[in-house]
């Protein structure tokens, strides 16, 4: 049994490698040890070479068994960071990811004073949160048809004390019959229903409904697209997360409906994942 925080780390290192990179290994390691303990990385580096007493060690023995078996690290917290906000993350939501920091970043260069804000299947209300924080003016509704994920998403404006998000259940826009909103964003579910993606790593743990749309993926992004004018003000802007291989099949959706300027923007890898545009300011002649 490895009883310093060194020999600890090294030994859980090499077992996680063997299914992430190496580099994921060292900080999933860590990250868990860190749990357990309630410290910092610092502290680690600090005291390598204390003794781990035994009951953290079988409490950060099962943790690590739980990881080795697939269960992914946000659910094996009870949490995630997004765009430097702390959720809190349960089986019933997606986990949030870095590549949906780009849909709030462009969120937030759209919006300008008071706005309100729609977001769709809001999971976590890592999305809502995060423009409700940063743009602290905008009036946010998050909704989701899931009740316990929305239990999830209070429970989080609540912790963050962002009082100026309201949740709502709904599937997609039927529980918001006279509401216009002056931005919409969502992360919809867009990985095709037969993905052997779906079988594999954190995807195994995050509910279906969440991820699968349609054969091609593209169900709830057409039914968004096609819906979201009824909800928009004028000069409103849609804004959708999608697929790396979905950009020009989103566009042209919102050309279809009559949507104006749009365009895509890439994630932190160089993907094309954040497909947005504008209604238009005047009514437009099909």
């Amino acid at each position: 049994m490895s009883n310093t925080v060194q020999q600890w780390l090294q030994t859980a290192r090499q077992q996680l490698a063997q299914f992430v990179p190496a580099d994921e290994a060292n900080i999933e390691a860590q990250v868990l040890l860190m749990h357990v303990l309630n410290v910092n990385r610092a502290w680690l580096i600090a005291h390598a070479k204390d003794p781990l007493a035994a009951t953290p060690i079988a409490m950060v023995e099962h943790l690590l068994q739980r990881r080795l078996q697939g269960e992914p690290i946000a659910h094996i917290l009870g949490a995630r960071e997004f765009f430097g906000l702390p959720l809190k993350v349960t089986p019933d939501t997606l986990i949030p990811r870095p590549d949906t920091e780009t849909l709030v970043e462009a969120a937030l260069q759209k919006i300008t004073g008071a706005m309100r804000v729609l977001d769709l299947g809001t999971g976590t209300g890592a999305i809502a949160l995060a423009i409700a924080r940063h743009a602290p003016r905008c009036e946010v509704i998050a909704v989701d048809a899931s009740t316990a994920a929305l239990a999830v998403a209070q429970e989080n404006a609540q912790a963050l004390h962002l009082n100026n998000v309201q949740c709502v259940q709904s599937n997609w826009f039927t529980a918001l019959p006279a509401h216009r909103f002056d931005l919409i964003v969502s992360n919809p579910p867009y990985i095709e229903t037969d993905d052997p993606h779906l079988l594999q790593g954190d995807l195994r743990f995050e509910p279906i409904s969440a991820l699968a749309s349609g054969a091609d993926g593209l169900q709830d992004i057409r039914q968004i697209v096609a819906e979201a004018p009824g909800y928009l003000n004028a000069g409103g802007w849609l804004l959708l997360e999608h697929g790396y291989n979905q950009a020009e099949a989103a566009q042209q959706l919102y050309h279809a409906a009559g949507f104006e300027q749009v365009q895509t923007l890439q994630d932190l890898g160089g993907n094309p994942r954040v497909t947005l545009a504008q209604w238009p300011t005047a009514p437009t002649h099909q």
